[in-house]
């Protein structure tokens, strides 16, 4: 990660995250950018293991692929980066019908251990489910409140085939490390849709994906007052965040070219200054 890390990418949960923490008003914030850097700002990168490497390579080999799921992979941007390849992504969905999705919900300090339906230790679960628990059952435990203390998506019974839980509960309590859990469990219905993907490479390599962003984002930030100078530099070096007239003439000049993103109250630019380029995020 670059420096000031909590200003990259334009992050748009910026302000509810920090809400109450102290955030500045407005921000101008200028990071010295490569083409690496650009291409980052701009594309996602698939991971090999992950859903949307294995989406793009069936529908690169194959001319199309077909997804069904709750939600959509490729909602922040369309452009996806596969090893060093990069595609744009057309995400259609074809179809939509309603499941049962599960919701498995653990009380870390029942006021009865006593087990109802069963109880089982964790070692002893159904590796799916021990999947599932391992991160909540080992970590810190919220304690304290009435009822029911955590909950853990499972989704649909397909998802975990040979859960103890789903869709059936076979154990209302867990043995881990000595303590014991009660467990419930919760079922909705939800919408799951059938997508189907398409993939045009549009760039071999970084360098080439970087020079397409910049011929399209990329303007020269120059012919500025000394007061807009010392904005700028400041923002290169630790970040502005100062609502003043200089600032605002800034944001102003920035805001007359077309963003990498933009919203009501932030956006993301690539602006070249004395010879160096910089992805810069501005808040206003």
């Amino acid at each position: 990660m670059r420096r000031r890390q909590f200003l990259t990418s334009g992050t748009a949960l910026l302000s509810t995250a920090l809400a109450g923490c102290g955030h500045p008003p407005v921000v101008l914030d200028m990071q010295s950018a490569t083409s690496a850097d650009i291409a980052d700002e701009v594309a996602m990168t698939a991971e090999p293991d992950s859903e949307e490497y294995a989406v793009v390579t069936s529908a690169r080999e194959n001319g199309t692929a077909t997804r069904r799921g709750r939600y959509d992979l490729f909602d922040r941007t369309s452009v996806v980066r596969v090893d060093d390849t990069f595609y744009e992504v057309s995400e259609t969905r074809v179809s939509s019908s309603e499941v049962t999705v599960y919701e498995v919900l653990i009380d870390f300090d029942p006021d009865d251990t006593t087990p109802d339906v069963g109880e089982i230790r964790y070692d002893e679960l159904p590796e799916v489910d021990r999947q599932r628990l391992e991160s909540v059952l080992s970590g810190d435990h919220p304690t304290g409140q009435d009822g029911y203390d955590m909950g853990v998506g499972y989704g649909t019974a397909e998802e975990v085939n040979g859960s103890v839980f789903v869709p059936e509960r076979q154990y209302d309590v867990i043995v881990h490390d000595g303590n014991r859990y009660r467990v419930a469990v919760n079922s909705r219905t939800a919408s799951e849709a059938e997508y189907r993907y398409e993939v045009t490479e549009i760039a071999p390599d970084v360098e080439a994906f970087a020079d397409q962003v910049r011929d399209r984002y990329l303007f020269e930030l120059s012919g500025l007052s000394e007061a807009e100078q010392t904005v700028v530099e400041d923002a290169i070096e630790s970040g502005y965040y100062e609502d003043d007239d200089a600032f605002r003439s800034v944001v102003e000049r920035i805001r007359a070219h077309e963003a990498i993103r933009e919203d009501d109250f932030y956006g993301t630019w690539l602006i070249a200054y004395e010879g160096e380029e910089y992805i810069t995020y501005v808040e206003w």
